[in-house]
């Protein structure tokens, strides 16, 4: 008997045994199945979010914009010719040159590209340049081809008068400056590309806008008609 007893309990405590390990084993797998599709599904998901990310992203619209304002084209047709109440008190700005004295240059061609635009009033070399009307100084500019440059601007904003080549510029002249009619802005000279064997101021005179700045394109008018009173 002790011997059946002992083989009957060596049996059953074999077959407990496998019994756990098959349901601990069968645990275990499907806790690692578990884990190892958990672990996959991250991986899919972070490799989906790095995607995202990495993906180009359309600019949005600015519903703040403000819209770009369209410049307000010069009415050539109607500045071609200055108001005559504008130009009849114009003085020649060379001292001591009359107006008989001067030759229409306007037309003359500055090189093969344009036209000259300008009025060229010869005079010796330091001879005094004068305002040619009331204005107001609005910018004292040195240029490779104007050389020292003054650009005067008539008190309603619409013409700017321009001198050129100028030996040097009237003591304390300054920008912003009001000057007179007949005031001394400086004296003739060849500075920038003029002919240093013929000294002479390039006088113009452009019609603009009132808010344009000095060096925005403009209208030039011959100045030449004006002085001689054609």
């Amino acid at each position: 008997m002790n011997f059946v007893s002992r083989l009957l309990t060596i049996i059953v405590t074999a077959t407990l045994t496998s019994a756990a390990w098959i349901v601990f084993g069968s645990s275990l797998f499907e806790k690692d199945g578990v884990l190892a599709r958990t672990d996959v599904e991250a991986e899919d998901a972070a490799r989906d979010s790095r995607q995202d990310s990495d993906a180009p992203v359309s600019a949005p619209e600015n519903p703040d914009a403000e819209p770009t304002p369209q410049s307000t084209p010069l009415d050539r047709e109607a500045t071609v010719q200055p108001d005559r109440r504008e130009t009849a008190n114009l003085v020649v700005p060379v001292l001591n040159v009359s107006a008989s004295e001067l030759t229409d240059s306007f037309t003359d061609e500055a090189d093969s590209d344009q036209l000259h635009e300008a009025l060229d009033i010869p005079a010796r070399e330091g001879t005094t340049v004068v305002a040619a009307a009331l204005g107001t100084i609005e910018k004292l500019y040195k240029s490779d081809s104007g050389g020292n440059t003054i650009y005067v601007r008539s008190e309603d904003g619409k013409t700017i008068h321009y001198y050129a080549h100028l030996a040097r510029y009237a003591e304390g002249l300054r920008e912003g400056q009001k000057v007179r009619r007949g005031q001394r802005l400086g004296e003739v000279g060849s500075t920038g590309n003029a002919d240093p064997a013929s000294p002479h101021l390039h006088f113009a005179i452009f019609r603009t806008l009132p808010d344009a700045q000095w060096w925005e394109p403009a209208t030039a008018i011959n100045p030449y008609p004006l002085f001689v009173k054609e």
